[in-house]
């Protein structure tokens, strides 16, 4: 919006201001022509007042002032002259306009023949004065122009700025869209220029809320139906248990293959509850610290079936969230961890208030750690790391579901090196209270 407003009122001011540049030039130059015809028709007329002066001693030393000077010439004698004349010609005896140096300054002079009485009147200005005189007049008229440059761009600015609301409206109704928000913006209001614009952006919000309108219901139809034939592969499998040796290979790849498809369905639901419109709904005050407990609590019996060591340290921590969203992050970090924590291993859940307000959840363990290069891409939906360990269940859906959960309380989720000698830390930092 700002370059926009800028290249207008910019590109607006320098076309204003080259043509009253050029116009204030080029009336400088005409009244500048017009003036000095003006002086000419004044020193033409002083000669002709000179040429009726009547030639007596009391005619030698006329006082004009300090600007003006004449000399009438009688044959070769000078007749008189004014006070600043000097005693030998000003200029040469050529009727019309020219230019003399005299008296240590730069003169315009005008010389005159008197057939009548067979004389030579030469009369004189002093350039610079008449220069001064006729420039001052000449600033008084351009001036103006020069001074409106300023009060011209406050007028463009103003207009400029009024003919872009519109379009800084249309930003700010974006801007202050909900994120579940998806109803087309209102075109009638908008002005004509940006009525295309309008409807081009209601046609995106069309296509992206049938988008995600297919994504929810997939994902959620998926739960559904796969919920019941799991279940009833659990039981058959049980059942089978009791027929067949469970220690066989065919066995065991099959309960993990139903496992694994059992934690994809259970995924799917998590990633729906966490929409944006449902995280709205639940967005109460919590214990970020009292929460984690419960969750560490839940998950410890895995943890000792494994002999890994689940430790949570820190104190009550304050944050505005979704405590079915957070129990998610929390269950996803945790229970990966264990999965690629050797036994006996070690995983610890931090919560702290950091200075600024700022809540810190820190997830870290012992082991094999992720390399630097897959820190970026570990949150991409169905991606695993070349660290997962073969036979450990997963369907690459946990950091997304991790990653989405922080977006929602809009906190900021990293991955990096624990403090342990090996392993991961998923740090998860969420705004100050008043910021959340």
């Amino acid at each position: 919006m700002s370059s926009i407003r800028r290249f207008l009122i910019f590109g607006a001011l320098a076309v204003l201001t080259l043509f009253s540049f050029i116009a204030a030039l080029r009336g400088y130059q005409s009244s500048m022509e017009e003036a000095e015809t003006l002086f000419d028709a004044q020193l033409l007329d002083l000669s002709r007042l000179v040429a009726n002066l009547e030639t007596t001693p009391a005619t030698r030393d006329l006082r004009l002032g300090n600007n003006l000077a004449f000399q009438v010439w009688e044959h070769d004698r000078l007749g008189s002259a004014s006070h600043q004349a000097p005693t030998t010609p000003i200029t040469s005896r050529v009727q019309g306009f020219e230019f003399a140096n005299f008296g240590g300054f730069r003169w315009r002079t005008y010389t005159r023949h008197d057939e009548g009485h067979d004389r030579w009147i030469m009369v004189a200005e002093r350039s610079d004065l008449r220069f001064l005189l006729a420039e001052n007049i000449v600033l008084e008229t351009v001036l103006p122009i020069l001074l409106g440059i300023p009060v011209t761009g406050l007028l463009i600015w103003w207009v400029v700025s009024k003919g872009l609301r519109p379009l800084e409206q249309l930003s700010e109704d974006l801007q202050h869209k909900p994120a579940h928000d998806l109803t087309p913006l209102a075109a009638s209001t908008a002005p004509r220029e940006l009525k295309p614009v309008v409807r081009a952006i209601n046609g995106l919000i069309g296509r992206l809320g049938a988008a995600l309108e297919r994504e929810k219901r997939l994902s959620a139809d998926a739960a559904h139906e796969l919920r019941t034939p799991i279940a009833a592969l659990k039981v058959q499998l049980h059942n089978l248990s009791r027929e067949i040796d469970v220690h066989s290979d065919s066995f065991q790849q099959l309960e993990e293959g139903v496992d694994r498809m059992g934690h994809l369905m259970e995924q799917l639901t998590a990633l729906y509850r966490t929409s944006p419109e449902q995280f709205s709904e639940h967005r109460v005050q919590l214990d970020l610290y009292a929460l984690a407990q419960e969750t560490v609590a839940y998950w410890y019996p895995l943890f000792q079936a494994k002999g890994q060591t689940l430790e949570l340290v820190g104190a009550p921590a304050q944050i505005r969230g979704d405590p079915f969203a957070l129990d998610t992050l929390l269950a996803n970090l945790i229970s990966n961890a264990s999965k690629y924590t050797p036994a006996h291993g070690h995983v610890q859940v931090s919560v702290k208030t950091l200075p600024g307000g700022v809540v810190e959840l820190l997830v870290q363990d012992d082991g094999p750690g992720i390399d630097a290069a897959e820190h970026s891409r570990i949150f991409e939906r169905f991606y695993r790391a070349d660290h997962a360990i073969e036979g450990v269940p997963g369907c690459g859906l946990g950091l997304t579901i991790v990653q989405h959960v922080a977006e929602l309380h809009q906190a900021t989720v990293t991955v990096g090196s624990s403090s342990f000698k090996t392993g991961a830390a998923f740090r998860v930092v969420f705004p100050a209270e008043g910021r959340a």
